[in-house]
């Protein structure tokens, strides 16, 4: 697919530097383009890399044009990684075009949707998805195939569930019987009943402009509903328990865990496997590195890390650095300790 340079810098803006008429025909990374790739530096470590492509156009911020090759075209932006965001969106508008609209039905005929449930007739239901009674698939939204929407499970305008996800199984509820405890002989119908299942009575209530990673799980409340915020971004095998509330635009990474009713406010981020445990809050703006436990509620907007404690990043950093020495201190003390006996 070849698209004029030109095209590119009138849809998506930025200043040009070199010819209009010059023609890409892929996007790339640096180290691996080629004469027709259309690549982008966002970061000063990959600079000397600027050098060395060979990209015909690179995307750079006014800082990053130093490292450029003088005959090198350029489209300059002062957010390269945002405008290498928005371009991708472009070209693959720009595929579909090339490729030719092909007449496909919204809902595929291998989805199973329940006569109660609400579909907006834009949206579009994937193979082998399940809607069932009571739920609700807003404007625009496209769940891609083997997502289930359970009963009385909504979401909103324009998300993107991808495969496998589900929304509204039960939660994880069970209460344990006490009588287990006290040895007693236990009648037949009492066989069996340790744990006492909990039924699930509320929803899962997703707002407009989520995307939802593939084989994500979000649990439906025990009596109040799960909350997913507007904007909300979650990654792949990430599991969202019972009542949680998710504030809006916050973004999680692959493998996080949720417990339930934990309250995470909006515009944080949590890294990679990591875990919040439950009935814990988090105010706007909590940052979570990737693999740590969050084991309190955070009243302070900040960057945080750690498994246990988990502490304020910078802080978290240094005592890392201390522990890593703790052995060699541990020594010198000894032999301190030997000589003053």
């Amino acid at each position: 697919m070849l698209q004029r340079l030109g095209d590119i810098v009138e849809a998506l803006g930025g200043t040009l530097v070199g010819s209009a008429d010059t023609q890409v025909s892929r996007l790339s990374s640096l180290n691996v383009a080629q004469i027709g790739s259309l690549s982008f530096l966002s970061h000063p470590k990959y600079a000397s890399e600027l050098k060395t492509t060979a990209a015909s156009v690179v995307i750079v911020s006014e800082e990053g044009r130093v490292h450029a090759r003088d005959e090198q075209a350029l489209i300059i932006t002062p957010q390269p990684y945002l405008y290498f965001a928005r371009l991708t969106q472009w070209w693959r508008r720009q595929w579909r075009l090339d490729q030719g609209s092909v007449a496909e039905p919204l809902i595929h005929p291998s989805a199973v949707v329940h006569p109660e449930a609400r579909v907006h007739s834009s949206a579009k239901v994937g193979p082998f998805c399940v809607i069932e009674r009571g739920a609700t698939l807003g404007e625009g939204s496209w769940l891609k195939s083997r997502v289930t929407l359970s009963e009385d499970c909504h979401v909103g305008r324009a998300c993107t569930l991808h495969s496998g996800v589900v929304v509204g199984a039960d939660g994880f509820g069970f209460a344990k019987d006490p009588s287990f405890d006290t040895g007693l002989a236990m009648s037949p119908e009492q066989e069996g009943a340790l744990w006492v299942k909990i039924e699930q009575l509320g929803g899962v209530r997703i707002g407009d402009e989520v995307e939802i990673g593939a084989n994500t799980c979000i649990d439906r409340g025990a009596l109040e509903d799960t909350v997913i915020g507007h904007g909300v971004k979650l990654d792949n095998l990430i599991q969202i328990a019972h009542n949680v509330q998710i504030g809006d635009h916050t973004a999680m990474a692959a493998c996080v865990g949720v417990a339930g009713s934990a309250k995470i406010g909006r515009f944080c981020t949590v890294g990679g496997g990591a875990i919040v445990l439950g009935h814990l809050e988090l105010v706007d703006h909590v940052h979570i590195s990737a693999a740590s436990v969050v084991t309190r509620s955070i009243s302070k907007p900040g960057h945080y890390s750690g498994i246990y404690p988990l502490q304020d990043n910078a802080l978290w950093e240094k005592n890392a650095v201390t522990l890593k020495q703790a052995f060699k201190l541990r020594e010198r003390i000894m032999a301190l300790e030997k000589n003053r006996s």
